[in-house]
Protein backbone atom coordinates (compact mmCIF):
# COMPACT_ATOMS: atom_id res chain seq x y z
CA UNK A 1 0.00 0.00 0.00
CA UNK A 2 1.43 3.35 -0.89
CA UNK A 3 2.02 6.18 1.63
CA UNK A 4 -0.88 8.39 0.09
CA UNK A 5 -3.03 5.36 0.37
CA UNK A 6 -2.52 4.57 3.82
CA UNK A 7 -3.15 8.49 4.83
CA UNK A 8 -6.86 7.94 3.01
CA UNK A 9 -7.31 4.81 4.66
CA UNK A 10 -6.63 6.61 7.96
CA UNK A 11 -9.06 9.23 7.37
CA UNK A 12 -11.81 7.27 6.28
CA UNK A 13 -15.10 6.79 7.67
CA UNK A 14 -17.20 4.27 7.66
CA UNK A 15 -19.80 3.72 5.04
CA UNK A 16 -22.91 1.70 5.55
CA UNK A 17 -25.07 0.77 1.96
CA UNK A 18 -27.95 2.48 3.70
CA UNK A 19 -25.77 5.67 3.86
CA UNK A 20 -24.31 5.44 0.21
CA UNK A 21 -28.34 5.04 -0.74
CA UNK A 22 -29.40 8.06 1.43
CA UNK A 23 -26.86 10.73 -0.49
CA UNK A 24 -27.27 9.01 -3.82
CA UNK A 25 -30.67 10.23 -2.94
CA UNK A 26 -32.82 13.59 -3.98
CA UNK A 27 -30.47 16.05 -5.71
CA UNK A 28 -31.46 18.65 -8.48
CA UNK A 29 -30.28 18.07 -12.01
CA UNK A 30 -27.13 19.32 -12.55
CA UNK A 31 -26.68 22.51 -14.21
CA UNK A 32 -26.30 22.82 -17.85
CA UNK A 33 -23.05 22.77 -19.38
CA UNK A 34 -21.75 24.69 -22.36
CA UNK A 35 -23.96 25.08 -25.85
CA UNK A 36 -21.59 26.41 -28.03
CA UNK A 37 -17.95 26.10 -28.95
CA UNK A 38 -15.54 28.13 -26.98
CA UNK A 39 -13.53 30.68 -28.69
CA UNK A 40 -10.08 29.37 -27.18
CA UNK A 41 -11.09 25.79 -28.60
CA UNK A 42 -11.82 27.49 -32.18
CA UNK A 43 -8.42 28.78 -32.61
CA UNK A 44 -6.88 25.30 -30.83
CA UNK A 45 -8.25 23.19 -33.17
CA UNK A 46 -6.68 25.29 -36.38
CA UNK A 47 -3.36 24.98 -34.28
CA UNK A 48 -3.80 21.16 -34.11
CA UNK A 49 -4.36 21.08 -37.93
CA UNK A 50 -0.50 22.23 -38.40
CA UNK A 51 0.50 19.49 -35.83
CA UNK A 52 -1.47 17.03 -37.48
CA UNK A 53 0.23 18.27 -41.11
CA UNK A 54 3.74 17.72 -39.57
CA UNK A 55 3.66 15.02 -38.02
CA UNK A 56 1.45 12.38 -40.66
CA UNK A 57 0.42 8.78 -39.63
CA UNK A 58 1.82 9.34 -36.13
CA UNK A 59 0.29 9.14 -32.76
CA UNK A 60 0.78 12.05 -30.44
CA UNK A 61 0.67 12.20 -26.76
CA UNK A 62 -0.10 15.82 -24.93
CA UNK A 63 -0.84 15.09 -21.43
CA UNK A 64 -1.86 17.78 -19.32
CA UNK A 65 -0.22 16.44 -16.36
CA UNK A 66 -1.43 15.53 -12.68
CA UNK A 67 -1.76 17.72 -9.24
CA UNK A 68 1.54 17.94 -7.78
CA UNK A 69 1.98 17.40 -3.51
CA UNK A 70 2.57 20.53 -1.83
CA UNK A 71 3.01 18.82 1.54
CA UNK A 72 1.53 15.05 2.88
CA UNK A 73 -2.45 15.49 1.16
CA UNK A 74 -2.41 18.87 -0.09
CA UNK A 75 -1.66 19.68 -3.60
CA UNK A 76 -0.59 22.69 -5.49
CA UNK A 77 -2.94 24.62 -7.46
CA UNK A 78 -3.18 22.90 -10.46
CA UNK A 79 -2.22 24.66 -13.98
CA UNK A 80 -2.28 22.53 -16.84
CA UNK A 81 1.47 22.02 -19.52
CA UNK A 82 0.96 25.07 -22.23
CA UNK A 83 1.41 22.42 -25.33
CA UNK A 84 -1.64 20.86 -23.82
CA UNK A 85 -3.59 24.35 -23.20
CA UNK A 86 -2.21 25.92 -26.53
CA UNK A 87 -3.54 22.57 -28.39
CA UNK A 88 -6.72 22.68 -26.21
CA UNK A 89 -8.34 25.71 -24.98
CA UNK A 90 -8.45 24.42 -21.90
CA UNK A 91 -6.59 27.25 -19.39
CA UNK A 92 -7.24 27.82 -15.58
CA UNK A 93 -6.77 25.14 -13.47
CA UNK A 94 -9.17 22.42 -15.83
CA UNK A 95 -9.00 18.95 -16.00
CA UNK A 96 -5.61 17.55 -14.41
CA UNK A 97 -4.35 14.12 -15.59
CA UNK A 98 -6.80 14.76 -18.96
CA UNK A 99 -4.67 14.08 -21.63
CA UNK A 100 -5.05 14.95 -25.46
CA UNK A 101 -4.37 12.20 -28.00
CA UNK A 102 -4.24 13.20 -31.90
CA UNK A 103 -5.06 9.85 -33.17
CA UNK A 104 -4.04 9.15 -37.11
CA UNK A 105 -5.95 8.34 -39.72
CA UNK A 106 -5.52 6.39 -43.01
CA UNK A 107 -6.02 9.92 -44.27
CA UNK A 108 -3.05 11.26 -42.90
CA UNK A 109 -4.82 13.35 -40.53
CA UNK A 110 -5.44 13.23 -37.27
CA UNK A 111 -8.87 12.82 -34.99
CA UNK A 112 -8.20 14.85 -31.51
CA UNK A 113 -9.28 13.00 -28.37
CA UNK A 114 -9.29 14.44 -24.84
CA UNK A 115 -9.25 11.23 -22.26
CA UNK A 116 -10.34 12.90 -19.26
CA UNK A 117 -12.26 12.04 -15.67
CA UNK A 118 -15.67 12.86 -16.17
CA UNK A 119 -18.50 13.92 -13.81
CA UNK A 120 -19.00 11.01 -11.81
CA UNK A 121 -22.56 10.28 -10.67
CA UNK A 122 -23.78 10.71 -7.84
CA UNK A 123 -24.84 7.37 -7.13
CA UNK A 124 -21.14 6.57 -6.94
CA UNK A 125 -18.36 6.37 -4.22
CA UNK A 126 -16.40 9.11 -6.33
CA UNK A 127 -18.95 12.12 -5.52
CA UNK A 128 -18.91 11.20 -1.96
CA UNK A 129 -15.79 9.59 -0.76
CA UNK A 130 -12.97 10.54 -3.23
CA UNK A 131 -11.15 13.54 -1.57
CA UNK A 132 -9.02 14.26 -4.97
CA UNK A 133 -11.94 14.36 -7.62
CA UNK A 134 -15.33 13.64 -5.79
CA UNK A 135 -18.02 16.64 -6.78
CA UNK A 136 -18.69 17.00 -2.58
CA UNK A 137 -15.01 17.79 -2.20
CA UNK A 138 -13.63 19.81 -5.17
CA UNK A 139 -16.56 20.76 -6.97
CA UNK A 140 -17.91 19.40 -10.14
CA UNK A 141 -16.19 18.19 -13.57
CA UNK A 142 -17.71 18.17 -16.61
CA UNK A 143 -19.30 15.48 -18.60
CA UNK A 144 -18.11 14.18 -21.75
CA UNK A 145 -20.72 15.74 -23.84
CA UNK A 146 -20.24 19.24 -22.21
CA UNK A 147 -16.01 18.45 -22.97
CA UNK A 148 -17.09 17.68 -26.75
CA UNK A 149 -19.46 20.54 -26.89
CA UNK A 150 -16.75 23.12 -25.56
CA UNK A 151 -13.72 22.14 -27.37
CA UNK A 152 -15.11 20.49 -30.59
CA UNK A 153 -13.13 17.05 -30.07
CA UNK A 154 -14.14 13.73 -28.87
CA UNK A 155 -14.48 13.16 -25.58
CA UNK A 156 -13.63 9.74 -23.77
CA UNK A 157 -12.67 8.68 -19.71
CA UNK A 158 -9.53 8.57 -18.66
CA UNK A 159 -9.90 4.50 -17.68
CA UNK A 160 -9.97 4.09 -21.96
CA UNK A 161 -6.26 6.11 -22.25
CA UNK A 162 -3.47 3.01 -21.62
CA UNK A 163 -5.12 0.42 -23.95
CA UNK A 164 -5.99 3.43 -26.52
CA UNK A 165 -2.00 4.50 -26.39
CA UNK A 166 -0.49 1.43 -26.68
CA UNK A 167 -2.29 -0.67 -29.21
CA UNK A 168 -0.30 -1.50 -32.13
CA UNK A 169 2.36 0.84 -31.10
CA UNK A 170 4.85 -1.73 -32.70
CA UNK A 171 3.63 -0.74 -35.98
CA UNK A 172 2.44 3.13 -35.25
CA UNK A 173 5.10 5.60 -34.34
CA UNK A 174 3.51 7.07 -30.90
CA UNK A 175 5.31 10.51 -29.68
CA UNK A 176 4.62 11.47 -26.04
CA UNK A 177 5.33 15.18 -24.51
CA UNK A 178 7.27 13.59 -21.75
CA UNK A 179 8.01 16.44 -19.14
CA UNK A 180 4.22 17.06 -18.51
CA UNK A 181 3.37 13.96 -16.77
CA UNK A 182 6.68 11.44 -15.80
CA UNK A 183 4.26 8.80 -14.44
CA UNK A 184 2.42 8.74 -18.17
CA UNK A 185 6.38 8.94 -19.69
CA UNK A 186 6.92 5.56 -17.21
CA UNK A 187 4.38 3.75 -18.59
CA UNK A 188 4.07 4.74 -22.08
CA UNK A 189 8.08 4.22 -22.06
CA UNK A 190 7.72 0.53 -20.96
CA UNK A 191 5.14 -0.37 -23.15
CA UNK A 192 6.68 1.24 -25.86
CA UNK A 193 10.27 -0.63 -25.40
CA UNK A 194 8.27 -3.76 -24.92
CA UNK A 195 7.08 -3.40 -28.51
CA UNK A 196 10.82 -3.74 -29.43
CA UNK A 197 11.39 0.16 -29.43
CA UNK A 198 14.42 1.50 -28.85
CA UNK A 199 14.71 4.26 -25.87
CA UNK A 200 17.03 6.23 -27.76
CA UNK A 201 14.75 6.56 -31.04
CA UNK A 202 11.85 6.87 -28.38
CA UNK A 203 13.51 9.93 -26.45
CA UNK A 204 14.46 11.78 -30.24
CA UNK A 205 11.22 11.25 -31.24
CA UNK A 206 9.49 12.76 -28.58
CA UNK A 207 11.99 15.62 -28.54
CA UNK A 208 11.23 16.17 -32.16
CA UNK A 209 7.54 16.59 -30.97
CA UNK A 210 8.46 18.95 -27.93
CA UNK A 211 10.56 21.08 -30.36
CA UNK A 212 7.42 21.74 -32.75
CA UNK A 213 5.03 22.18 -29.87
CA UNK A 214 7.17 25.36 -28.45
CA UNK A 215 8.19 26.62 -31.73
CA UNK A 216 4.66 26.72 -32.62
CA UNK A 217 4.11 29.29 -30.93
CA UNK A 218 6.81 31.69 -31.72
CA UNK A 219 3.92 33.71 -33.90
CA UNK A 220 0.83 34.68 -32.05
CA UNK A 221 -2.21 34.41 -33.92
CA UNK A 222 -5.24 37.29 -33.70
CA UNK A 223 -6.48 35.63 -30.52
CA UNK A 224 -3.87 35.07 -28.89
CA UNK A 225 -2.42 38.83 -29.02
CA UNK A 226 -5.91 40.07 -27.13
CA UNK A 227 -5.48 37.67 -24.67
CA UNK A 228 -1.90 39.14 -24.23
CA UNK A 229 -3.81 42.58 -24.29
CA UNK A 230 -5.85 41.70 -21.68
CA UNK A 231 -2.90 40.47 -19.34
CA UNK A 232 -1.17 43.74 -19.81
CA UNK A 233 -4.23 45.59 -19.37
CA UNK A 234 -4.47 43.46 -15.81
CA UNK A 235 -0.81 44.47 -15.28
CA UNK A 236 -1.34 47.43 -15.28
CA UNK A 237 -4.14 47.83 -12.52
CA UNK A 238 -2.04 45.46 -10.41
CA UNK A 239 1.27 48.37 -10.65
CA UNK A 240 -1.49 51.16 -9.87
CA UNK A 241 -2.71 49.11 -6.90
CA UNK A 242 1.08 48.20 -5.83
CA UNK A 243 1.78 52.43 -6.20
CA UNK A 244 -1.76 53.52 -4.39
CA UNK A 245 -0.60 51.26 -1.41
CA UNK A 246 3.20 52.52 -1.32
CA UNK A 247 2.73 54.50 2.05
CA UNK A 248 1.58 51.54 3.63
CA UNK A 249 4.17 49.39 2.55
CA UNK A 250 6.65 51.54 3.83
CA UNK A 251 4.53 52.01 6.76
CA UNK A 252 3.82 48.60 7.74
CA UNK A 253 6.79 46.46 8.39
CA UNK A 254 7.92 43.46 5.85
CA UNK A 255 7.27 45.87 2.43
CA UNK A 256 8.44 43.92 -0.27
CA UNK A 257 5.63 41.52 1.46
CA UNK A 258 3.12 44.06 0.80
CA UNK A 259 3.82 44.56 -2.42
CA UNK A 260 3.68 41.17 -3.70
CA UNK A 261 0.70 40.38 -1.89
CA UNK A 262 -1.14 44.25 -3.13
CA UNK A 263 -0.32 42.90 -6.78
CA UNK A 264 -1.21 39.20 -6.36
CA UNK A 265 -4.73 40.11 -5.18
CA UNK A 266 -5.37 42.13 -8.57
CA UNK A 267 -3.67 39.20 -10.86
CA UNK A 268 -5.76 36.55 -8.56
CA UNK A 269 -9.46 38.87 -8.61
CA UNK A 270 -8.53 39.99 -12.67
CA UNK A 271 -7.06 36.75 -14.11
CA UNK A 272 -5.66 33.16 -12.87
CA UNK A 273 -2.93 34.63 -10.82
CA UNK A 274 0.19 36.07 -11.39
CA UNK A 275 2.51 34.61 -14.51
CA UNK A 276 5.49 33.92 -12.67
CA UNK A 277 6.51 34.26 -8.59
CA UNK A 278 6.34 38.45 -8.37
CA UNK A 279 9.63 40.18 -7.92
CA UNK A 280 9.58 43.26 -5.64
CA UNK A 281 13.15 43.69 -4.43
CA UNK A 282 13.53 46.92 -2.69
CA UNK A 283 16.78 48.71 -2.21
CA UNK A 284 20.04 46.52 -2.49
CA UNK A 285 17.37 43.52 -3.01
CA UNK A 286 16.82 45.27 -6.42
CA UNK A 287 20.56 43.53 -7.54
CA UNK A 288 19.71 40.33 -7.28
CA UNK A 289 18.06 39.68 -10.67
CA UNK A 290 15.37 36.95 -9.25
CA UNK A 291 14.91 38.34 -6.23
CA UNK A 292 11.51 36.23 -5.41
CA UNK A 293 11.65 36.07 -1.37
CA UNK A 294 10.77 39.43 -0.89
CA UNK A 295 10.97 39.56 2.70
CA UNK A 296 12.94 43.26 3.14
CA UNK A 297 11.84 46.20 3.71
CA UNK A 298 10.75 49.25 1.63
CA UNK A 299 12.24 51.87 3.44
CA UNK A 300 12.19 55.90 2.05
CA UNK A 301 14.39 56.62 -0.51
CA UNK A 302 14.63 53.26 -1.85
CA UNK A 303 13.90 52.19 -5.65
CA UNK A 304 11.79 49.34 -5.75
CA UNK A 305 11.84 47.13 -8.49
CA UNK A 306 8.66 45.46 -9.33
CA UNK A 307 8.66 42.90 -11.54
CA UNK A 308 5.23 40.56 -12.11
CA UNK A 309 2.50 39.72 -14.73
CA UNK A 310 -0.83 38.88 -14.55
CA UNK A 311 -1.66 35.38 -15.93
CA UNK A 312 -5.12 35.73 -17.22
CA UNK A 313 -7.85 32.61 -17.46
CA UNK A 314 -6.71 31.56 -20.39
CA UNK A 315 -2.87 31.25 -19.45
CA UNK A 316 -1.12 34.25 -21.42
CA UNK A 317 0.88 35.81 -19.04
CA UNK A 318 2.48 39.81 -18.99
CA UNK A 319 6.08 40.31 -17.71
CA UNK A 320 6.43 44.11 -16.84
CA UNK A 321 8.81 45.78 -15.24
CA UNK A 322 9.24 49.04 -13.26
CA UNK A 323 11.23 50.40 -11.24
CA UNK A 324 9.43 52.97 -8.64
CA UNK A 325 11.28 55.53 -5.76
CA UNK A 326 8.90 54.66 -2.97
CA UNK A 327 8.78 57.99 -1.71
CA UNK A 328 7.88 59.43 -5.35
CA UNK A 329 11.36 61.04 -6.00
CA UNK A 330 14.38 59.76 -7.41
CA UNK A 331 17.96 60.76 -5.72
CA UNK A 332 20.07 62.46 -8.57
CA UNK A 333 22.09 58.87 -8.35
CA UNK A 334 19.42 56.89 -8.86
CA UNK A 335 17.72 59.12 -11.97
CA UNK A 336 21.35 58.93 -13.72
CA UNK A 337 21.08 55.11 -13.39
CA UNK A 338 17.44 55.04 -14.23
CA UNK A 339 17.57 56.96 -17.49
CA UNK A 340 20.65 55.56 -18.78
CA UNK A 341 18.53 52.31 -18.54
CA UNK A 342 15.75 54.46 -20.16
CA UNK A 343 17.97 55.27 -23.54
CA UNK A 344 18.99 51.81 -23.53
CA UNK A 345 15.48 50.44 -23.63
CA UNK A 346 14.33 53.22 -26.02
CA UNK A 347 17.38 51.45 -28.03
CA UNK A 348 16.10 47.89 -27.86
CA UNK A 349 12.31 48.37 -28.92
CA UNK A 350 13.71 50.36 -31.69
CA UNK A 351 15.39 47.39 -33.31
CA UNK A 352 12.16 45.89 -32.67
CA UNK A 353 11.18 45.12 -36.27
CA UNK A 354 10.09 42.84 -38.88
CA UNK A 355 13.30 41.27 -40.86
CA UNK A 356 15.56 42.13 -37.85
CA UNK A 357 17.30 39.64 -36.05
CA UNK A 358 16.17 38.97 -32.27
CA UNK A 359 19.63 38.89 -31.14
CA UNK A 360 19.58 42.66 -32.84
CA UNK A 361 17.35 43.70 -30.01
CA UNK A 362 19.77 43.15 -27.33
CA UNK A 363 22.65 44.46 -29.64
CA UNK A 364 20.94 48.27 -29.45
CA UNK A 365 19.88 48.28 -25.93
CA UNK A 366 23.72 46.70 -24.78
CA UNK A 367 25.94 49.49 -26.64
CA UNK A 368 23.96 51.93 -24.98
CA UNK A 369 24.93 50.57 -21.47
CA UNK A 370 28.52 49.94 -22.47
CA UNK A 371 28.45 53.73 -23.73
CA UNK A 372 27.57 54.67 -20.15
CA UNK A 373 29.86 52.71 -18.12
CA UNK A 374 32.11 53.24 -20.39
CA UNK A 375 31.70 57.32 -19.62
CA UNK A 376 31.28 56.59 -16.16
CA UNK A 377 35.09 55.26 -16.12
CA UNK A 378 33.67 52.03 -15.12
CA UNK A 379 35.11 49.40 -17.75
CA UNK A 380 38.77 48.44 -17.51
CA UNK A 381 42.05 50.81 -18.45
CA UNK A 382 41.81 50.67 -22.17
CA UNK A 383 38.97 48.82 -23.06
CA UNK A 384 36.83 51.16 -24.64
CA UNK A 385 32.87 50.55 -25.85
CA UNK A 386 33.85 48.55 -28.88
CA UNK A 387 35.98 46.71 -27.36
CA UNK A 388 33.94 45.09 -24.27
CA UNK A 389 31.01 44.79 -27.00
CA UNK A 390 33.58 42.03 -28.47
CA UNK A 391 31.99 38.59 -27.57
CA UNK A 392 35.25 36.77 -27.51
CA UNK A 393 37.21 38.75 -25.79
CA UNK A 394 35.11 41.78 -24.09
CA UNK A 395 31.97 41.23 -22.02
CA UNK A 396 33.35 43.38 -19.43
CA UNK A 397 29.82 45.29 -19.37
CA UNK A 398 28.28 41.79 -17.66
CA UNK A 399 29.60 42.76 -14.31
CA UNK A 400 26.57 45.43 -14.43
CA UNK A 401 24.12 43.76 -16.81
CA UNK A 402 24.30 40.07 -17.12
CA UNK A 403 21.30 38.84 -18.64
CA UNK A 404 19.81 39.50 -22.02
CA UNK A 405 17.66 42.19 -22.80
CA UNK A 406 15.01 39.85 -24.64
CA UNK A 407 12.51 36.70 -24.30
CA UNK A 408 9.61 35.93 -26.09
CA UNK A 409 6.34 35.56 -24.14
CA UNK A 410 3.31 34.17 -24.64
CA UNK A 411 1.59 31.22 -22.86
CA UNK A 412 5.10 30.89 -20.82
CA UNK A 413 6.22 33.73 -19.45
CA UNK A 414 9.63 32.67 -21.32
CA UNK A 415 7.90 31.09 -24.04
CA UNK A 416 9.21 28.78 -26.74
CA UNK A 417 11.83 27.57 -24.72
CA UNK A 418 13.01 24.39 -26.83
CA UNK A 419 13.05 26.13 -30.03
CA UNK A 420 16.69 26.01 -31.78
CA UNK A 421 19.31 28.59 -31.64
CA UNK A 422 18.06 29.40 -35.11
CA UNK A 423 14.82 29.95 -34.78
CA UNK A 424 15.47 31.97 -31.50
CA UNK A 425 18.42 33.94 -30.84
CA UNK A 426 19.27 34.12 -34.29
CA UNK A 427 15.90 34.28 -35.58
CA UNK A 428 14.11 36.69 -37.58
CA UNK A 429 11.49 38.65 -36.05
CA UNK A 430 7.95 38.18 -37.90
CA UNK A 431 4.95 39.85 -37.50
CA UNK A 432 2.88 38.42 -34.52
CA UNK A 433 5.71 38.21 -32.11
CA UNK A 434 5.57 39.17 -28.81
CA UNK A 435 9.04 39.70 -26.47
CA UNK A 436 9.91 41.57 -24.00
CA UNK A 437 12.73 44.72 -23.62
CA UNK A 438 13.98 45.03 -20.38
CA UNK A 439 17.42 46.19 -20.52
CA UNK A 440 18.90 47.06 -16.57
CA UNK A 441 22.16 48.13 -14.42
CA UNK A 442 22.88 46.70 -11.05
CA UNK A 443 25.18 47.90 -8.42
CA UNK A 444 25.45 45.67 -5.36
CA UNK A 445 25.80 47.66 -2.60
CA UNK A 446 29.25 46.34 -1.81
CA UNK A 447 30.43 46.62 -5.43
CA UNK A 448 34.26 48.01 -5.09
CA UNK A 449 34.15 48.89 -8.35
CA UNK A 450 31.08 50.87 -8.64
CA UNK A 451 30.97 54.02 -7.35
CA UNK A 452 30.23 54.94 -4.22
CA UNK A 453 26.87 57.31 -5.01
CA UNK A 454 25.67 54.10 -7.24
CA UNK A 455 25.94 51.06 -4.72
CA UNK A 456 22.81 49.41 -4.03
CA UNK A 457 20.87 50.60 -6.72
CA UNK A 458 19.22 48.26 -9.38
CA UNK A 459 17.17 49.34 -11.88
CA UNK A 460 15.34 47.40 -14.76
CA UNK A 461 12.46 48.93 -17.17
CA UNK A 462 10.59 45.83 -19.32
CA UNK A 463 7.63 45.89 -21.42
CA UNK A 464 6.08 43.60 -23.79
CA UNK A 465 6.31 44.54 -27.39
CA UNK A 466 4.83 42.94 -30.71
CA UNK A 467 5.90 43.01 -33.87
CA UNK A 468 3.98 44.86 -36.42
CA UNK A 469 3.88 44.89 -40.69
CA UNK A 470 5.82 47.80 -40.57
CA UNK A 471 7.48 47.75 -36.91
CA UNK A 472 6.32 47.06 -33.58
CA UNK A 473 3.90 47.90 -30.99
CA UNK A 474 4.78 48.28 -27.46
CA UNK A 475 1.52 46.89 -25.63
CA UNK A 476 2.58 48.17 -22.01
CA UNK A 477 3.48 51.66 -23.32
CA UNK A 478 0.39 53.58 -21.20
CA UNK A 479 2.20 52.68 -18.50
CA UNK A 480 4.70 55.45 -17.57
CA UNK A 481 8.52 55.26 -18.11
CA UNK A 482 10.64 58.06 -18.32
CA UNK A 483 12.51 58.91 -14.68
CA UNK A 484 9.81 62.22 -14.91
CA UNK A 485 6.69 60.08 -16.17
CA UNK A 486 7.03 57.59 -13.37
CA UNK A 487 7.16 60.34 -10.55
CA UNK A 488 4.05 62.05 -12.15
CA UNK A 489 2.05 58.88 -12.19
CA UNK A 490 3.42 58.16 -8.61
CA UNK A 491 1.28 61.56 -7.67
CA UNK A 492 -1.42 61.08 -9.78
CA UNK A 493 -2.19 57.61 -8.28
CA UNK A 494 -1.51 58.58 -4.71
CA UNK A 495 -4.20 60.96 -5.52
CA UNK A 496 -7.05 59.44 -6.45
Amino acid sequence: MSEEQKQADNRARPTTDELRAFIARDWAPAPAGPTQLSEAARHAAARRERVSAAFPGDRLVVPAGGLKVRSNDTDYVFRPHSAFVHLTGLGGDREPDAVLVLEPRDDGTHEAVLYFRPLAGRDTDEFFSDTRYGEFWVGARPSIEDIETELGLTGRHIDELADAVVKDSGEVTVRLVRDADRDLTRELDAARVSEHSDQAELDEADEELAHFLSALRLVKDEWEVEEMRKAVAATHHGFEAVIADLPEALAKGRGERWVEGVFGLVARHEGNGVGYDSICAAGDHATTLHWIKNTGEVRDGDLILLDAGVEVDSLFTADITRTLPANGTFTDAQREVYDAVYAAQQAGIAAVKPGARFSDVHAAAIRVIAEHLYAWGLLPEGVDVEATLDKEHGQYHRRWMVHGTSHHLGIDVHDCALATRDEYMDGELRPGMILTVEPGLYFKADDLLAPERFRGIGVRIEDDVLVTQDGCENLSAAMPRTSRDVEAWIREVQSR
